[in-house]
């Protein structure tokens, strides 16, 4: 036999002494790895699909939550203007409360509201005649429910609509009851709306009764002091008040995904069957499991409410599997087609052999035309009008082409191997940088990422380079990699400032002819808005005099006036849409930076005479918010000290970061618990008392002489900030100054954007 077969005889062998069983031990292997696979990919899938499902049940559950607190907002401001409608007294005719009731149409424009009524305090001396009063004015069964004797009496002496289950309620003294009577003492003793906790309605009949709430409004007599508790409880006279049943209150909360969610809302903190206000229609039963859960704690008018939301059954069945289960088929699929090739692979050897020399040469080709194309892409870099870098996970170069060395000048030889802040950045940054580098290695994310960037950079011998930088994130085993693309902008820089300078003359001529143009404009406008409403002065005075000559005539003048007084509505609605339209174009803002660049423009307006002293934190927090509005506020605030001082004293303008507990004296008040940047203006003026702090925020009040301010300053702040997401608080007392504090929510976005980052020099 030739030498040459005897290296094939021993192969045919040895392949003949294999075991029969260790293809179909490699096909078996080789099929529960697919399978291991195909689980690991198919419930990945799966878990996606959950995440996604959870983060729309989340800002649902958010936006239903935002829905109630506005809508019970909307219900305290319509009790606030029956408040107002009364004028300080309950003595009020039915008619003209009937009148107004329709005029408001709360049965169209406020669901949930069972009733709109007062309730009168009756001295017990009086309370005899009261009821033969009421029953002379043609309620002939009137009488003060419950029966009996009590130190101190009320009745609810109008309601409506007046019909149907509002009549149980006719007469009715909620002071008797002990939750109700707890709520109307709150808002007695504090002026402000306050809500009952659960109670059954009076109007609710025997069957089907829903849980309830009321809330109560309390009214003072007109001309009496009301500033402590004593004056107030003296001043009292009736409360306006609304039941409301939960069930109606609730229906259309949740718009078209209603059903995608079951909720609970509890009075107060703990979630006790006892303490159930509201249960959606078909919920799950109590204690049952749901996929997505949140809960919340709001403040309705004074009262703690918590609200259950869970995911319903209707939404979780839109959790779509089909892609899991089409992944775990096709991994069935392949896994099986790779056993078979796997097990032919191993029972022909002869065939594998062959195999893994094809693919062999083929990987060999691959690896060539992978050495071409990398040549290529290298030449492309190298010739590059742009330099190119690359910078490894360890934050070392690993590529740097000949434009990068022309513009930072480090060689290339220099600089592959190097860290790369040591490369183009001045040693004053690099620790910074190094910061950045390692937060954007293990997460991947960095705020250049978004598109090209305009940053500044430094050369080999720390001269400061403008360029416009492209990032690009390579995702690797050890991290995140970066590869950019970097352009000097120096020359087109020097050609903006040109034309900056150009603009700023232009800008200069444009201002002074403006500035004449706005005074005449203002002018225009302030008289136009006097003209209008001193003609309707004028109509509802003549009216009025001829209505005193001839009685025959009182209620054609009497639509008259009424149309006069719509036509002052429209004009007032008008001028304030036209004060809350405001845009906002919010961006992370650092405060201290801000007030830095606002330096010169706050001691301009402040004057030569008044001191302007900064308390600034050393890492205050940044916040998202407007700029331009926000130092517009500032610089509002600024005069409004100056103008209170008489060109004396100081102004302090102080930077704090603030987390506002639920516990804590503002969080008691309603401020969200959060995190804060508080922004205070504190001045050395003559102050405010308590009445004109009352009246500080209300569009065109002012206490400066006529001509010397329009009342907007404080107002616009306010609307400002509360636009924002944040709040505002005044301090004062006479001659002792005045400090304005506002809190702006905390961004959690760590450097600010980089339009309000100042060059480093």
């Amino acid at each position: 036999m030739p030498l040459s077969d005897r290296p094939a005889d021993s192969a045919a062998a040895a392949s003949s002494r294999s075991p029969a069983a260790l293809p179909l031990l490699l096909a078996a292997l080789v099929f529960l790895a697919s399978l291991i696979v195909t689980w690991v990919v198919a419930n990945k899938v799966e878990r996606s699909a959950e995440n996604e499902l959870e983060a729309s049940f989340n800002y649902r559950a958010r936006d239903l939550t935002a829905s109630v607190v506005r809508r019970m907002a909307v219900y305290e401001q319509v009790l606030q203007g029956t408040r107002g409608f009364l004028r300080g007294s309950v003595d009020i005719s039915q008619g003209d409360f009937a009148d107004y009731y329709a005029l408001l149409r709360l049965n169209q424009s406020f669901p949930g509201i069972q009733a709109l009524g007062i309730a009168a305090i009756v001295p017990p001396a009086q309370l005899g005649a009261h009821v033969s009063a009421m029953r002379a004015a043609g309620f002939a069964g009137y009488e003060v429910k419950p029966p009996g004797p009590r130190a101190f009496y009320t009745s609810i002496t109008h309601i409506q609509p007046f019909g149907g289950s509002n009549l149980r309620a006719f007469g009715y003294d909620m002071f008797s009851e002990p939750v109700r009577r707890s709520a109307m003492e709150a808002a007695r003793d504090t002026g402000n709306a306050v809500a009952t906790g659960r109670v059954t309605l009076v109007q609710e009949g025997t069957r089907s009764a829903q849980p309830g709430f009321l809330v109560y409004v309390p009214v003072y007599r007109k001309g009496l002091p009301r500033v402590t508790v004593e004056e107030r409880r003296a001043a009292i006279v009736g409360w306006v008040y609304a039941p409301f049943r939960m069930n109606n209150l609730m229906r259309g909360v949740g718009g078209e995904h209603a059903t995608d969610l079951d909720v609970e809302i509890y009075d107060g903190h703990e979630l006790a069957e006892d303490a159930l206000l509201f249960r959606s229609p078909g919920a799950r039963a109590p204690g049952s499991r749901a996929m997505f859960t949140h809960t919340d704690v709001i403040d309705t008018a004074g009262r703690t409410w918590t609200l259950s939301i869970r995911s319903s059954k209707q939404l979780e069945a839109t959790l779509d599997k089909r892609p899991s289960l089409a992944i775990a088929a096709t991994g069935i699929g392949l896994g099986l087609l790779l056993s078979l090739v796997v097990w032919l692979l191993a029972s022909e050897r002869r065939r594998a052999l062959q195999l893994a020399g094809d693919m062999t040469l083929e990987l060999r080709e691959s690896r060539d035309r992978i050495d071409a194309e990398r040549q290529r892409i290298r030449l492309i870099l190298q010739n590059a009008y742009d330099a190119f870098l690359a910078i490894g996970p360890d934050g070392r170069v690993t590529d740097w082409n000949a434009q990068a060395a022309k513009l930072f000048g480090w060689s290339e030889e220099e600089a592959l191997g190097r860290e790369a802040v040591e490369l183009f950045t001045a040693p004053e940054w690099r620790e910074r940088w190094r910061g950045h580098f390692a937060a954007f290695t293990s997460r991947g994310e960095c705020a250049l990422l978004a598109g090209p960037s305009e940053i500044a950079l430094a050369d080999r011998h720390g001269r400061t380079l403008p360029v416009e930088i492209a990032v690009t994130a390579l995702p690797s085993n050890g991290g995140y990699g970066a590869v950019a693309f970097v352009r000097d902008i120096r020359p087109r820089k020097a050609q903006e400032e040109r034309e900056r300078q150009r603009q700023q003359r232009l800008v200069e001529a444009r201002t002074a002819l403006e500035r004449s143009q706005k005074l005449e404009a203002v002018g225009k406008l302030t008289g136009g808005v006097a003209h209008d409403f001193n003609n309707i002065l004028h109509i509802i005075s003549a009216n009025v005099q001829l209505m005193m000559r001839n009685e025959e005539s009182s209620r054609k003048r009497l639509l008259n006036i009424m149309d006069a007084v719509e036509r002052g509505k429209k004009l007032t609605a008008q001028l304030l849409a036209f004060a809350r339209r405001q845009p906002l174009h919010p961006s992370v803002v650092n405060p201290a930076q801000l007030i830095d660049r606002m330096d010169s423009l706050l001691h301009r307006a402040a004057g030569d005479a008044i001191e302007i002293r900064f308390e600034l934190p050393a890492t205050p927090w940044n916040t998202l918010v407007d700029p331009n509005q926000l130092e517009n506020v500032l610089l509002n605030l600024v005069i409004n000290a100056r103008d209170a001082m008489n060109n004396q004293g100081h102004i302090t303008i102080a930077i704090e970061n603030v987390t506002i507990a639920p516990d804590s004296e503002l969080g008691e008040t309603g401020v969200k618990p959060n995190d804060y940047v508080k922004i205070a203006v504190t001045d050395t003026g003559s102050g405010m008392p308590p009445e004109v702090m009352e009246r500080a925020f209300e569009p065109f009040f002012t206490t400066k002489p006529e001509g010397k301010g329009t009342g907007l300053g404080l107002s616009m702040a306010h609307g400002f900030v509360k636009q924002s997401g944040g709040h505002i608080r005044l301090a004062s007392r006479p001659d002792e100054g005045t400090t304005v504090s506002i809190y702006l929510p905390r961004a959690q976005q760590e450097t600010p954007d980089p339009l309000y980052i100042p060059t480093p020099h």
